[in-house]
Order: C-alpha cells, then sequence, then structure tokens
C-alpha cells in the first residue's frame, strides 16, 4: 500500500478532468478562500494532479491579478495540464451553473419580488448582507493593515468616496500611486506579504510535480505572448462592435463590465463599489435594494462572488428594454456583463501563464499593490455604510442619509450576524438563512401585533 501511494497517479484526460470542473461549478460555495481550499484538497491532497509547490507558486500569481483568482487558478491550473482547451473548460464551467442559476433567480426576483413572502425573506436578508460586508472589511483589513500608514491610506480612501463621492477608479490609482512612492520612501511601511507562502507538506508525487518538465504549450515566448495577447483583443473588439450595432445599453454594459474586470484589485468586494457606482447611479440599471439583494442571492449560490455582474445585467437588460420580450433583454444583459467580466481573466493565464512558468520565483506583493489593497478596506467600509442607509434608515435620501426612523430589527440582526461571522466563525451560508427565516417570522408576526 505504500509503494503504491508513492506511485505518481495515471495521467488524466480533458474528458475526465471535464467532470471534475463540472462538478466544482456546482459545488464552489464559500467565496474564494473556500473553493481554493476547496481545490487544495481536492487536487493537491486527494488525486495529487499537482504538487502543493506548484499549486502555490500558480495561487500567488492569481492573487496579484485582477479579478476572480480562484476562477484564475482553475483556469491556470486546467491549462497547464491540457492547454488551452483545458483552461476554457475550466473557467467557464466554474461559473456557469452560477450564471443560470442566478439568471433564473433575477426573472423569478422581478416576476414574483413583490410578493409579501418574499419581501420578507429579503427584509431578513438585508441587514445579513451589512454584516458579511463589514466582516469582509474586517477580514481583509485585518491581513493587509500592518501599520498606521497603511490604516490611514483605508480612512483617506474612506473619506474620498463617502464624502466626496470620488470615482472607484481612481481611488486605485492614487492608492497605486502613493504605494510606489511609500515603497521608496518607507519600505518597510509598505511591505508586502509573499502570498500564500509555501509549503513543506508532502501528499506523494503528483501529475505536475515539482521537478515535472513545463509542458511544450506552457513554454514561453514573446511571439506567443504578442499573439495570445492580440487573439483576446481581437475576441474583445469585435464583441464590443457586435453590440454597438444591436443595442446601445448592451455596448455600455460590454465596455463598463471590461473596465470593471481590470480593476477587481483585492476581490470581489473591492469592485463591487465600483460596480455599484456604475449600476445604480450613473447607468440605473437596477437600484441601490436590487443590488443588496443580488449580493446576498450572490453569496449563497455556487461560483465566484463577482457573479453578481450575472444578477446587475439581467435586471439591467429588463430595466432598459434591449428586447421586447423581457425574459430575452434579461439573459442578453446577464450573458454581456458575465462575458466581459471574466474574458481577461481567461487573457491573463492564457498569455501570462507561460512568463510565470519560465521564472518559477516567489511571486510578492508589490508596494503599489500594498496601497491598493489597504485603500480597498476603505472602500469595502462605505459599501457597508450605503447598504445600512438602505437598510436602517429605509425613509433616508441621497442628501439626507441616515435621516428619518430608524428599523431597529435589522440593525439587531445586522449586528447578531456580524458576531456570528467574526467571533463564532460561523457559515456566511447559514447566517444568511437564519436572517432570512427571522424576515419571514416578521412578515407573519407584524399583522398579529400591529
Amino acid at each position: 500500500m505504500a509503494e503504491e501511494k508513492l506511485a505518481p497517479p495515471a495521467p488524466v484526460s480533458l474528458s475526465e478532468a471535464f467532470k471534475y470542473w463540472l462538478k466544482l461549478g456546482f459545488i464552489s460555495f464559500g467565496g474564494p478562500a473556500g473553493q481554493i481550499s476547496m481545490m487544495h484538497q481536492e487536487l493537491v491532497v486527494k488525486r495529487r494532479w499537482i504538487s502543493e509547490h506548484r499549486y502555490l507558486h500558480a495561487l500567488n500569481y492569481c492573487m496579484l491579478l485582477p479579478g476572480p483568482e480562484a476562477t484564475q487558478l482553475a483556469i491556470y491550473i486546467s491549462w497547464l495540464m491540457h492547454g488551452v482547451r483545458g483552461g476554457v473548460v475550466a473557467g467557464v464551467l466554474f461559473f456557469l451553473p452560477s450564471f443560470v442559476l442566478l439568471s433564473l433567480l433575477a426573472g423569478i426576483y422581478l416576476a414574483f419580488g413583490d410578493v409579501p413572502l418574499v419581501q420578507g425573506i429579503f427584509y431578513g436578508i438585508k441587514p445579513a448582507v451589512v454584516a458579511v460586508v463589514l466582516f469582509a472589511a474586517w477580514r481583509i483589513g485585518s491581513r493587509a493593515l500592518k501599520n498606521e500608514v497603511l490604516w490611514g491610506l483605508a480612512a483617506l480612501a474612506f473619506i474620498g468616496i463617502f464624502f466626496f463621492d470620488i470615482g472607484f477608479p481612481w481611488i486605485v490609482l492614487s492608492a497605486g500611486i502613493l504605494g510606489a512612492i511609500g515603497g521608496k520612501l518607507m519600505p518597510a511601511k509598505f511591505k508586502g506579504g509573499g502570498g500564500h507562502g509555501a509549503s513543506n507538506k508532502e501528499y506523494g508525487p503528483a501529475i505536475i510535480d515539482d521537478d515535472t518538465p513545463t509542458p511544450a504549450h506552457a513554454k514561453f515566448s514573446w511571439g506567443k505572448f504578442a499573439a495570445t495577447t492580440l487573439a483576446f483583443a481581437v475576441i474583445g473588439g469585435v464583441s464590443l462592435l457586435a453590440l454597438y450595432g444591436s443595442s446601445g445599453d448592451l455596448y455600455k454594459m460590454g465596455e463598463f463590465f471590461t473596465k470593471a474586470a481590470f480593476l477587481t484589485i483585492g476581490g470581489a468586494y473591492a469592485v463591487l463599489p465600483y460596480v455599484y457606482q456604475g449600476g445604480v447611479e450613473h447607468y440605473g440599471w437596477l437600484t441601490g435594494p436590487q443590488m443588496m439583494d443580488g449580493l446576498a442571492l450572490g453569496e449563497t449560490t455556487p461560483g465566484p462572488l463577482i457573479m453578481v455582474v450575472t444578477w446587475v445585467g439581467y435586471l439591467g437588460g429588463v430595466a432598459k428594454g434591449v428586447f421586447s420580450n423581457p425574459i430575452a433583454a434579461g439573459v442578453a444583459g446577464a450573458a454581456v456583463a458575465t462575458f466581459f467580466t471574466f474574458l481577461p481573466s481567461f487573457l491573463f493565464i492564457l498569455a501570462g501563464g507561460p512568463l510565470v512558468e519560465a521564472t518559477r520565483n516567489e511571486i510578492k506583493f508589490t508596494a503599489p499593490l500594498t496601497g491598493i489593497t489597504a485603500a480597498v478596506v476603505g472602500v469595502i467600509i462605505n459599501l457597508a455604510a450605503f447598504f445600512a442607509w438602505h437598510t436602517f434608515w429605509p425613509t433616508g435620501t441621497a442628501e439626507t442619509p441616515f435621516a428619518g426612523t430608524v428599523e431597529w430589527l435589522p440593525v439587531v440582526i445586522a449586528i447578531t450576524a456580524f458576531v456570528a461571522l467574526w467571533k463564532y466563525k460561523v457559515d456566511i451560508m447559514k447566517v444568511i438563512a437564519a436572517c432570512a427565516l427571522v424576515g419571514l417570522l416578521h412578515v407573519f408576526i407584524k399583522p398579529m401585533i400591529a
């Protein structure tokens, strides 16, 4: 048995890998941390498709990229094993089940959102979302804000977006510049972490082991890099031009979500304020409360949290009437938002992966990225404040967001949910489900005591 354990696993065909990536798409709950842990357990420990060192090497690269790192990690591993076809299969299957499910839920939501039962569920979910976003700010901040300079950057980012309504891209750019300057003047203050670090754990030989030569398709050349980049530029450009001729609103979605994809530094929570500013305030694709409802559903469905863009696209397609049939309009909006959000992720891996494989050095966070990550914490706190306004002060306005009567039950629900997440480490899905149940009970009990 011991000798059998030491033997490397048999090579895996693309059709066999297809089954795993499809399964992962349906069970990838728990956000990026949960998804990365799930892939590690299955691909490194159990199946031994890839060694611990090669897995972490890929992960460290994905952590530096804009976009959903767990999706990119799946693309990277599958690309390393089976080339471009493998990368495309893993990436698409990672978010496809979530796309179908969120599109279906968006259609049901628009059709039955006014039903008291549904309203009760979302009455309980909204304060849970406030707690979840605050918990995300705490979780990121506890790792990223290691000194008073980074705390100051986070505070400046919050002040800039909350009080002065500065656009998210300008905050990211400013934080990056300040990080680059700070890295030269105060390098100790802007010293970033080295990703997830190295590991000495051994699980036996892997198909792609530490000393396995880089396969031919993954070897770097400037010609291949240029050709791949050009191919993606053509795909994105032609897709946008096709939308320009059919629907102005779909074109705007394609353009907007392409920009969003390049700004997703620090995870989905980092780009949500930008999506909110564009989707709610600028384009009017959906309302603030609808954005909250979509985020709650994104937390409780499989796939990366950035799949909330599918929700935004669906509601936006219907709101703008891109087609006369509301279902066709919604699906078109959802497809455009999802396609342009994820296209850059495939570019980063298929074009940049060979360069990473060629270096095989430890990839560390740069000083500009450290500055951006600090600013992201302030931006996420602003997002929590926005959600709190809609939840606790439902009669507030844009000029006086915290005026009017306070809804105390949502405040209690939010505090309880945050404590459950922070102190007792309760699973996010269980917290949201419990809060939804409280909202349902509220709908049935309130008429009795009124």
